[in-house]
């Protein structure tokens, strides 16, 4: 990829997906809704991992191309393919529990792209970003509506 591809891309984003031991599902929903973000180009997918804990902690990762069980997911990775490495899957797996199955997704988020770019040629640089849980939200709505009753 070259220096001008790489100052157009947009911020990249990961998240693990954790299934119980034999739970794992890769198929139906989570592809297609994958599949309608990347078609619609507001992601661009960059990398698809699959990832096991053994009960003794031991970690195993295949690429998505590896599993039998998502073939539809194999056409949505790009060309970047791979981006992850040995100890970024060490540091990934860190937050799976023993004896679980877990989906990474690495992807760019194409609709950021436009001001990530202009942000980068006015000389800024992304220093912090963040997610704020749903759950962490509807608590604080809850507590608000509690607050408010007082």
């Amino acid at each position: 990829m070259s220096e001008s591809e790489l100052d157009e891309m947009g911020p990249v984003d990961y998240l693990v997906v954790e299934f119980p031991a034999g739970q794992a599902n890769f198929r139906g929903e989570m592809a297609a809704e994958l599949a309608v973000l990347n078609e619609a180009g507001i992601i661009r997918i960059l990398d698809l991992l699959i990832l096991a804990k053994d009960a003794d902690g031991t970690i195993e990762a295949h690429e998505i191309d590896e599993a039998d069980e998502a073939n539809e997911l194999v056409q949505l990775e790009t060309e970047i393919a791979e981006i992850l490495a040995a100890d970024d899957v060490v540091h990934l797996a860190a937050s799976m529990e023993p004896g679980t199955v877990a989906g990474v997704i690495v992807w760019e988020n194409l609709w950021a792209a436009p001001f990530a770019s202009a942000a980068r040629r006015a000389g800024g640089q992304l220093v912090a970003t963040g997610r704020i849980p749903i759950q962490a939200i509807v608590a604080s709505l809850e507590a608000d509506e509690l607050n408010e009753g007082e």
